[in-house]
Order: structure tokens, then sequence, then C-alpha cells
């Protein structure tokens, strides 16, 4: 295991680790925006499930092109410009007041986060050997986790369902962040088929993905599985604050349990799907979130609703190890930072789930809750044909390879 991360670039490190960081000042603020956008400024469900929702309808916008400029840019310019434009954003939430402000706050933010990860992303499948990037891509998540876990905490203790005070913090971690990447830049040289390659135009990166009807297949199954994940931080909070007097605790405890559990079976998970194809794990982690999204509905116990939330994250687990894993194997080699941008336009799950679940709470309440979880179960199940599809598309393009390379052995 120790040779294994000493094969990881320092340039590398320092991504997962400012991941863990930059992730930790997120969930101590961004979480808690739905409730204190609904309680101390008294917005609508509906409404605040527009402000949460805009961060992605953003980021589904800006997300291929933001991919795509870290292929013609570079990595080290995009990755610079979007993390300090970042922390700039989170300082400007700590002073917003209007609605209209929060909305283009979160969609600014939207706009930093769909140009920085798919860039950093790339930046690590650049630095790393093919053999080594599913472990690379699951220690970012598992910092992304790692960050979820004191997050939360720190959030309910800093009062930010009250405040916008832990904005100003995060908004001094993600500078942090930038210096540090500043630095790492200047002591490490990186040698990566982006600076080497000739620039390719946008017209041609657009047109390479949009004929790539297994790509799209994907991205359309990963949006409706998505659109139930993005329950779990955009209704659910709500749902819980109005259904229970320590609802907001809960929630909090609840986002704490959730990235411990993916600590936790995370590796045990990836070692046993590892041997089957990734959209298997995908196809299975749909099945759970959207089981479990069905299965809140029908208690308000803690602990059951807590063994709920452990099935919610194991499919979550599921769903997302292997999904980067998968877009690196998708990919034109070229075209690193345009495919994991092009997956960004998942993110309109991201859209569609905040504003479904606002419109049903709305609609139905609290008392009425098994209608507006059944209509998100059919929603997020019905990500699993596009899925289901592609897999057998692939292994229909893997078994044709294997009978050319036969044949021309034969030859």
């Amino acid at each position: 295991m120790k040779e294994k991360r000493l094969q990881i670039h320092l340039l590398g490190w320092n991504i997962i680790l400012g991941t863990l960081f930059g992730r930790m000042s997120t969930s101590m603020s961004i979480p808690f925006l739905a409730i204190y956008l609904t309680q101390v400024k008294h917005l609508s469900p509906a409404v605040t499930g527009m402000i949460i929702a805009a961060s992605s309808l953003v980021g589904i916008v800006s997300s291929f092109y933001g991919g795509f400029l870290s292929d013609f840019l570079g990595r080290k310019t995009v990755l610079l410009i979007s993390i300090f434009s970042w922390s700039l954003v989170f300082v400007g939430f700590f002073f917003a007041d209007k609605v209209i402000a929060f909305f283009v706050l979160n969609a600014l933010n939207g706009l930093c986060q769909s140009i920085f990860e798919p860039s950093s992303k790339a930046l690590l499948s650049d630095i790393s050997k093919e053999e080594n990037r599913l472990q690379i891509f699951n220690l970012r998540y598992t910092a992304i986790n790692m960050g979820v876990v004191f997050g939360p905490i720190l959030g309910l203790k800093l009062g930010s369902a009250e405040s916008t005070f832990p904005f100003l913090i995060a908004g001094f971690i993600y500078f942090i962040y930038g210096m540090s990447l500043i630095y790492s830049f200047s002591h490490y040289t990186i040698d990566t088929k982006d600076e080497k390659e000739e620039k390719i135009k946008l017209s041609t990166a657009f047109h390479v993905t949009r004929k790539d009807t297994v790509f799209l297949a994907v991205l359309l199954g990963i949006i409706l599985s998505i659109s139930g994940y993005s329950q779990f931080s955009s209704t659910l909070p709500q749902y819980f604050a109005e259904q229970m007097k320590n609802g907001v605790k809960l929630f909090s405890l609840f986002l704490s349990l959730n990235a411990i559990v993916v600590i936790i079976v995370q590796y045990p998970i990836v070692k046993v799907m590892n041997k089957f194809h990734p959209l298997n794990s995908i196809i299975l982690g749909n099945i759970f979130i959207s089981l479990s999204l069905l299965s809140f509905s029908f208690t308000s116990n803690p602990l059951i609703l807590s063994i709920i939330v452990i099935f919610f994250t194991i499919g979550e687990v599921m769903m997302f190890t292997m999904t980067d894993l998968l877009v690196d194997h998708i990919a034109k080699p070229s075209l690193k930072g345009t495919y994991f941008g092009a997956i960004g336009f998942n993110r309109l799950g991201n859209v569609i789930g905040p504003w479904l679940g606002g419109l049903l709470l709305e609609s139905f309440g609290v008392h009425h809750s098994f209608y507006m979880f059944l209509i998100i179960f059919i929603t997020t199940i019905s990500g699993i044909p596009a899925l289901m599809f592609s897999r057998n598309k692939l292994k229909k393009m893997s078994a044709l390879k294997k009978t050319v390379s036969a044949n021309k052995l034969t030859i």
C-alpha cells in the first residue's frame, strides 16, 4: 500500500488534500443554505429549491466549456483562475442579503465548481499511471467524504442554519488552497498530454462527444440517478426540519453519518465491484438510492432513518466510485478534460432533483410524503435502462476489439 501511494505525484497530493479541506468548508455552509433561506429569510420551499438548483443549472451550461478550457489553455491556468474566483464567491455569500444575491452567488458557485473539478480530475489522470487511477480517483473521493464528516458538525457549531459566517471561513480556506497550488506548480514540473499536443478546436471537441452514443447514454442514466441523490442535500433537510423538532440537528448528524459510512465501505465495495463492469456498480447504486428515498416516507424513527441513510450511502459509493474511472476509459486520450467536463452535464440531475423535490414538498407537505418520495423514486430508477444500454454496448465493442485482435494475430 505504501509503495502505491508513493507513486502519486506531489501535485496530486495537493489536489487530494485541497479537496479534503475544500469539501469540509463547503459542507459546513452549502448544505445548510436551504434551511437558512427557509427559516431565516422565510422563503418558500419552491423558491429555495430554485436557488439551490441555480448552482447545478449554471454548472450544466459551463462544465463542458470548463473541461475544454483545461485541454485548450492548460490545467494550471484554469485551476488557478477558478479556485481564486471560487474563494471570492464564498466571501460574497457572507455579505449577501437579498434573494437575487443568493441566486447569483450560488450560480457563480456552480460556475467555479464546474470549471475547477473537471480540470483537477484531468490533471490527476495526466500525472498518474493507468493502473493507479482507480486508487487515485478513490483517494480523492475519500478526501471529499472525510471533509463531509467534519464539515456539517462544524457548520452546526458555527450556526450555519442561522448565519452566513461559515461562508467567510470557506472563502479563506479556498484562498489557501489556491496559494498551495501556486506553490506546487512552481516547484514541481508536470509532463502532460494537454501541454504537448496540438490544441483541439471547440467545435471538434463538441462534435466528438455529441457523436459518442455510449457516453450520451451513460450521461442520461447518471443524470436521472443524481436527481435522486441530490434530494439528500436539498429536499431532505427541509423535510426533516419541518417534520421533526430537532430536524436540523438530525440532518447534520445524517450528513456526518453519510460521510463516515463512505469512508468505511468505500474500499471494500471498490474491491468487490472492480471485478465487474463499472456500469454494474452504477446500476446497483441507483437501485439502492431509489429504494432508500422511498423508505424515508415510512418512518420518522431516528434509528431506522439512520439505517436508511446507510443503505443510501452504499448506493452512493457504488455509483460515484466508478464514474470517474468509467469516464477515463470512455474518453479520447486528447480530450480527457473535455470528457470530464462533459460528464458535468450530469448536474442536470442536481437541477431536476431540488426543483422537483421542492415542488413536491410544497404540494404534498410532510404529512403526505409517500406520494412525494414515490414520484422521486420513479424519476430516479428510470435511469437504469439507459445505463443498461451503455453497458451492453460497451461489452459488444470490447468483444469486437478482441475478435479483431485475434484475427490480426492469426494473419
